[in-house]
């Protein structure tokens, strides 16, 4: 099976999370994506957090997920002749992809009006904090305080009388979603230039993003003048089957019957609460909505009544929308994860299997195969050479120390 974007090359100099998630993505998509790193190696490489199964070295999980598939090659970009390098690797690519900020892609002469009179058809895509445009336009940042915090989602899931607010569930969490709108963007770049041969730039923000994921919170409380989304109190839901519910065993039942008057009597006479269908104060979803209280305290001692194993059994057999809420730790044992291989292994440089997994997009009713993730500058000389450069060339950038 042949990947979508096999024949297009994009060069990547960014750091981080953020925009080599897009990598990745355009990478497992079947581009040749050039990873361009400091002398030093990308900094997130330094995080080191998970032991390396005995091969007496940590790895770090976010550099071997989110730039999987790259080659990489160092540059000081700092130097002109490390800027000269970029040229030459520029000159039969499709995209550019960085994160660098705009004061510094201006000081290196990689900002898009450089590029773009050198190289009209290049694609321009570039992660941002929260827009190049406005006060902050040159402003850092990172999926914790800039996705997370900025953008509301964090507020949003924060109980009111809560001492702090609610952090962020993971690290990149905001990156990777960020990542993989950008890497949509640069595919609708590659389209349009290859129907109108107009090249085009494209940027995501971290901040963008969340408001893309938080934009019924945002028209609710922007039309009704109000700080923050409305949220019925624990124990007070609008609709008694759109709710969370505690189990014998300690689990928990996510049901989102939205159509509840469809659901509520086949499930009663499920559960064997056939009285409640009787019952007039629940009667209907107005009914029930005007008596949440004392409905969703008779559902939280029905589920509490029985473990999840019993519940799966039990709501199987009714037509409504439900789920467990699982854990992280069991997506890998989950039969839907592994029948569609929404995980896959991937050997790292030193030998270590790790699980990785696969991008969203499926192509043909197949996963998009990952690749290794590479060390410091291991694909330096094949690059150089391929952009040209002789031996003398490389050997001469090496001790000027602008290829490690």
């Amino acid at each position: 099976m042949g990947r979508p974007l096999e024949g297009i090359k994009v060069v990547e100099a960014s750091m981080w999370a953020f925009v080599p998630a897009a990598g990745a993505i355009l990478s497992d998509m079947g581009a040749e994506v050039i990873k361009v790193e400091p002398t030093t190696g990308d900094p997130i490489r330094g995080l080191r957090s998970v032991p390396g199964a005995g091969h007496g070295e940590k790895l770090e999980l976010s550099w071997e997920s989110y730039n999987r598939g790259k080659k990489s090659i160092t540059l000081d970009l700092k130097q002109p002749e490390g800027q000269a390098v970029l040229m030459r690797l520029l000159e039969d690519a499709d995209v550019f992809l960085t994160n660098f900020l705009p004061r510094a892609r201006k000081a290196m002469n990689i900002d898009e009006d450089t590029l773009r009179v050198r190289f009209p058809k290049l694609i321009y895509a570039y992660g941002s904090a929260v827009g190049h445009r406005g006060p902050e336009g040159d402003k850092g940042g990172y999926d914790a305080i800039t996705y997370w915090s900025r953008g509301g989602i964090s507020s949003a899931l924060t109980e009111v009388d809560a001492d702090y607010p609610v952090g962020p569930p993971g690290p990149a969490h905001g990156d990777t979603l960020s990542g993989a709108m950008l890497a949509g963007g640069v595919c609708a770049a590659i389209a349009k230039r290859a129907l109108t041969g107009e090249a085009s730039s494209v940027e995501v923000s971290l901040l963008g993003a969340a408001m893309w994921s938080m934009q019924r919170g945002i028209a609710q409380t922007t039309i009704g003048g109000s700080d923050n989304f409305p949220r019925p109190p624990r124990g007070q839901p609008n609709n008694v089957l759109s709710y969370t519910y505690r189990t014998s065993d300690g689990r928990f039942l996510a049901l989102c019957m939205l159509q509840s008057d469809k659901y509520w009597a086949p499930l009663m006479q499920l559960i064997g609460r056939e009285d409640l269908i009787e019952d007039p104060r629940y009667a209907d979803s107005r009914a029930r909505a005007a008596n949440s209280t004392e409905c969703c305290a008779e559902l939280t001692r029905v589920f509490e009544s029985r473990t999840l194993a019993e519940w799966r059994e039990i709501l199987s057999q009714q037509d409504g929308q439900w789920d467990v809420v699982q854990h992280i730790g069991e997506l890998h044992r989950d039969a839907q994860v592994q029948a569609n291989e929404y995980l896959q292994t991937v050997t790292t440089t030193v030998g270590v299997d790790i699980p990785v997994v696969s991008v969203p997009m499926q192509f043909d009713g197949r996963p998009l195969p990952a690749g290794q993730a590479p060390d410091v500058g291991a694909h330096s000389d094949e690059v150089l050479a391929a952009a040209g450069l002789s031996e003398d060339e490389i050997i001469d950038l090496k001790v000027k120390g602008v290829v490690f």
